[in-house]
């Protein structure tokens, strides 16, 4: 039968089977595209290697790929940026030690087996490592493979299978917290779904492979010990073996199997060590970002001081007898150079940074203020010129900021509430020495203070009898003179009130708030009152608020109180007076005059004089009856309809009155009947708003008086 036709039925029997094309180069090339088929190939192959024996020539081809495969392993794990990239490393490091077993194995099979026939018996391979170490000494050869294994199993392996047994123990202990912070994050909004869910892979697989690095270290460890057992059976059943068996002398027998022993040993161990170095880099490279020579070369280059002290330390050694003093004093120089370069690479790159960034902060747009910027409004704010602005930088007591701190705390314990904070900005537009205060962006007063100098007043309203610039008082209109600092004992001498510029600015804006509190005491701040009330009376707010009243009404009352400069301190009783009022009335006038009742010892207090009593100015029964037959409307619609020229009559009075209540020193109040008293304070606060009108249901019983006029 021809080639062609015995061809054809085999061809056709393949077909039949459903194996048509199937060749070896085929199937090979399937294995190779497969990972999980070339992975099983190779264990399976390790597996043979360990029960069938193999020639010297694929011994020497093994070892080849072992050597390789090491170097392969410990590159890796020096150019990974993190331990998690090479996370299949326990597998692997369990391969490569099935691997070398396995070699070993068969490589002993062959000394054992073929080491009489000489050294070449083992391949190439270990002949040539044996022959290299050893140089014709066995000795030399043992003590070589002793100080390696050595090498690797006291120092290497111990100190990364420590290494990996630590931070094993860490991660799972972390493993808590670190996923609560995952979820507080989630919760917070900081991450969403996605990254959470990453975020929980990566400690799973963290927490995984430094599990599994603890127990892959052990393999090195028992491959360490393997080999010192492998080398010293081979050693002593190779000479027995040649002496007995092959009839070798025992120098021939120790030579010979000594000489393939240590090279078997040496091409053993030295994928060991470089796998078992793998490992401890690997370990060791935790909380390490980069790659292994960036982490290494940035840290150790990140301090020239460093680099410098190294440089003297070795020219100093240079120096000492005995020593060779080439070498040190290369590396003194070489020390010295790259401490020098780094320093001037450094400033260099610092120098750089800094102008990239003054460069991009130049070229960077500038943000454009949001319009709703523009509704947000001060409620209080001084704008000052150029020239005081070292007011604010002053010195002890006359720095102006500390004034005004000390100023909101004295008005919130004098008047009840925390006035708003005062904004401070200068202004280019007004005059150097100029100020102004706003209230809620309105201009409420203005004045001139001179730094470096002094404001001298006359007690008694006479002009100051010293050099310097003439001028008024801003905050009582006052005649006052602006003096050098050098006059200030002269004035004091002469009995005038001496008072520096931070000081006369505070007080102009603390005349300025006193009028203004009503204005600055918000809805907000009235709740903010409410709330604060102790334990004890909350009950009280609940039942008036808002069932009877409004905050709003409250707040009404309040800013009604403190337009006459009464203070709100006294919280409880004004809320009191309050339930008592609004049982019989709606009225937010009637409930005042009530609430002004309840805080007539208060009131009183606030008016006594040096004499311990009141100073009263009555308005007479004549101008109690003008007023009221004057009001007109019912109930709690009344008005005030008073004549012009009457209204000029009584301002007319009540001037000349208090002016000569003034020229004896008193100031005294305005005293009237309660159903007039608020119509007659709408018309003093007009020309006298700094006078006191109260009735007499606002005189306390225990009070004394004293009566300097009347109207």
């Amino acid at each position: 039968m021809s080639d062609a036709s015995s061809a054809a039925p085999k061809k056709g029997m393949l077909a039949g089977f459903g194996l048509a094309g199937i060749t070896p180069g085929s199937v090979m090339a399937d294995v190779a595209k497969r990972g999980d088929l070339a992975l099983a190939l190779g264990v399976m192959t390790i597996i043979v290697v360990l029960i069938l024996p193999l020639p010297a020539f694929l011994l020497d081809f093994s070892l080849a790929i072992s050597i390789t495969f090491a170097v392969l392993v410990l590159m890796t794990a020096l150019f990974i940026q993190k331990p998690l990239e090479f996370s299949a490393f326990p597998t692997v490091l369990l391969i490569a030690t099935m691997l070398r077993l396995a070699l070993n194995l068969a490589s002993t099979r062959l000394i054992l087996g073929q080491g009489h026939e000489g050294t070449e018996s083992a391949g190439k391979v270990i002949e040539a490592f044996g022959n290299f170490v050893m140089q014709g000494n066995f000795v030399i050869g043992v003590i070589v493979f002793s100080i390696l294994v050595i090498v690797n199993f006291v120092v290497i392996t111990k100190g990364s299978g420590r290494i990996a047994e630590v931070a094993a123990r860490f991660t799972l202990d972390a493993m808590p917290g670190k996923q609560m912070a995952i979820d507080a994050d989630l919760s917070a909004g900081l991450i969403d779904e996605k990254e959470a869910r990453e975020r929980r892979s990566n400690l799973e697989k963290e927490s995984s492979f430094f599990g599994a690095m603890d127990g892959a270290s052990k393999f090195v460890r028992g491959d360490a010990i393997a080999g010192l057992l492998i080398t010293f059976i081979n050693v002593v059943g190779g000479i027995v073996i040649g002496v007995a068996q092959n009839s070798m002398s025992f120098g021939d027998a120790a030579h010979t199997y000594t000489l393939l022993t240590v090279g078997d040993g040496l091409v053993s161990q030295i994928p060991a060590l470089i796998v078992s170095t793998a490992a401890g880099l690997l370990v060791s490279k935790a909380g390490v970002e980069g790659a292994a020579d960036e982490a290494l070369f940035d840290q150790l280059s990140g301090y020239p001081q460093a680099l410098g002290m190294s440089s003297f330390v070795m020219g100093t050694m240079a120096l000492l007898p005995g020593l060779p003093a080439v070498p040190f004093l290369l590396l003194a120089g070489g020390s010295g150079g790259l401490a020098y370069y780094l320093t001037k690479t450094r400033k260099r790159k610092e120098t750089e940074l800094a102008f990239a960034k003054e460069k991009e902060a130049q070229d960077a747009p500038v943000a454009e203020e949001p319009i709703s910027t523009a509704l947000k409004m001060d409620e209080l704010r001084l704008e000052i010129g150029y020239a005081l602005l070292p007011l604010i930088n002053g010195k002890d007591h006359q720095k102006l900021t500390d004034q005004i701190k000390a100023l909101r705390r004295q008005i919130a314990s004098d008047m009840g509430f925390v006035m708003p904070s005062v904004r401070i900005l200068d202004n280019v537009q007004i005059d150097a020495n100029s100020y102004v205060i706003r209230v809620k962006e309105v201009e409420s007063g203005r004045g001139d203070v001179y730094v470096g100098q002094l404001l001298v007043m006359d007690p008694h309203g006479g002009q100051i009898q010293l050099p310097g610039l003439h001028t008024t008082e801003p905050a009582f209109g006052l005649p006052a003179t602006w003096i050098d600092e050098g006059l200030r004992e002269e004035a004091s001498f002469r009995g005038y009130t001496v008072v520096d510029p931070p000081t006369v600015l505070t007080t102009h804006l603390t005349e300025i708030i006193k009028d203004n509190m009503a204005d600055l005491l918000s809805y907000a701040e009235v709740q903010k009152l409410l709330d604060e009330l102790g334990k004890e009376h909350k009950k009280l707010v609940e039942d008036l608020v808002p069932s009877q009243i409004t905050v709003t009404g409250i707040q009404r009352v309040l800013q009604t109180l403190l337009n006459e400069r009464i203070s709100i301190r006294d919280l409880p009783t004004i809320m009191e007076g309050i339930a008592e009022a609004v049982g019989h009335t709606q009225s937010l006038t009637l409930i005042t005059e009530h609430v002004r009742a309840r805080l007539a010892r208060q009131i009183c207090a606030a008016h006594t004089d040096a004499e311990n009593a009141v100073p009263l100015v009555t308005l007479s029964p004549r101008w109690e009856q003008a007023f009221a037959e004057s009001l007109v409307g019912q109930g709690e619609e009344k008005q005030l309809a008073m004549q012009p020229s009457m209204l000029q009559e009584f301002i007319a009075a009540m001037r000349d009155r208090f002016e000569e209540a003034a020229r004896t020193g008193d100031v005294p109040v305005l005293l009237t009947s309660p159903g007039v008293r608020p119509y007659v304070r709408s018309i003093v606060e007009r020309f006298r708003p700094q006078t006191f009108v109260m009735s007499q249901n606002e005189v306390h019983p225990r009070v004394r008086l004293r009566t300097v006029g009347s109207i």
